[in-house]
């Protein structure tokens, strides 16, 4: 069985369709979604099929490193966007929105259920909300604001931003993050970011049937995220990362964010010399991550139900949708 991509499914004549019946799950790597999603998807009776919404888990040079479901775990489940970039790719959440969106069409056409899945917060937003498509900045703009907030000062940076773009008053005086964003969209595009705000999209998906946020304790899932990577080593994963070294990808690419990749390719350069250390360092990245990811799902999602392990999201969605 290969992988699926955008070209095996029919087009409809109408992409213009009303958004058909989709669940969203979503949560920190390691928690149990791809059991939920199969596991839901079959109680559907074979009307389901399942979406990707985690970016490393688009570029097919790491299913290992990016924890991809198996096409053994897939069985007769559609999936789709899954492995379906190479590795010199840069997928942003703009993007993936608009391949998600051409992908649930055919879904919704079909009269079958989409479920997205995954672990990337600003992917659920570009489908909810909508996301404008804000071009790459630079690297050298990026150091250029770094550089011009520290000659500065936060007092004046927050006033130079807010005269280029008054709109962004709305930011906390003590948010770096947000006014360096601001300073650099202008800079890079002469536009501001507001206005490329104003010029997102409508929402692919304003209203899902169903939706779920698995946030296991916080312990439990540091013990997930290490077991799975010690799995993942048992697998491949090191033999993904000397492929990724041969193909010479550069490490400012999105794929160079697989769980592992930047660590075991340092091993294998033999900047990190003990193959253990690397895989220590993996691990402690693995879990900086998961709780930077439970952190954005319980600020920004909510008012969405949320459980802590697969059977009790496939009860609460089931629940919801009434299957």
């Amino acid at each position: 069985m290969r992988l699926m991509t955008l070209s095996d499914i029919p087009m409809p004549d109408d992409l213009n369709l009303q958004t058909g019946r989709t669940i969203l799950i979503a949560g920190p790597t390691a928690s149990g979604k791809t059991a939920t999603a199969l596991s839901l998807a079959r109680l559907i009776e074979g009307a389901a099929e399942i979406v990707n919404a985690d970016a490393m888990q688009v570029y097919r040079d790491v299913p290992i490193l990016s924890a991809q479901p198996t096409l053994a775990e897939r069985g007769d489940v559609p999936h789709h966007l899954f492995g379906y970039l190479a590795a010199a790719d840069r997928c942003s959440a703009g993007r993936w929105a608009r391949d998600a969106g051409m992908v649930l069409k055919k879904v919704w056409a079909r009269g079958g259920t989409g479920i997205i899945v995954g672990g990337t917060g600003l992917y659920f937003r570009a489908l909810t909300d909508g996301l404008s498509e804000i071009p790459d900045i630079p690297d050298e703009v990026k150091s250029a604001g770094q550089k011009r907030l520290s000659e500065i000062g936060v007092v004046a940076f927050r006033a130079e931003v807010l005269a280029r773009d008054p709109a962004m008053s709305w930011i906390k005086e003590n948010d770096l993050q947000r006014h360096l964003r601001a300073w650099e969209v202008v800079e890079a595009t002469g536009r501001p970011l507001s206005a490329w705000q104003e010029d997102a999209p409508s929402p692919i998906v304003p209203v899902p049937e169903a939706r779920i946020v698995l946030a296991p304790p916080r312990e439990a899932l540091y013990q997930r995220c290490n077991a799975r990577f010690d799995q993942m080593m048992n697998h491949g994963a090191l033999q993904e990362a000397e492929t990724l070294l041969a193909q010479g990808v550069c490490d400012d690419l999105p794929v160079m964010k697989a769980l592992g990749a930047a660590e075991l390719m340092a091993h294998l350069r033999g900047d990190i010399s003990l193959l253990d250390d690397a895989i220590d360092r993996a691990k402690m990245n693995t879990r900086r991550l998961a709780k930077r990811q439970l952190t954005w799902f319980r600020n920004q999602t909510a008012d969405w139900p949320r459980v802590e392990t697969s059977d009790q999201a496939v009860q609460s969605l089931s629940a919801q949708l009434a299957v």
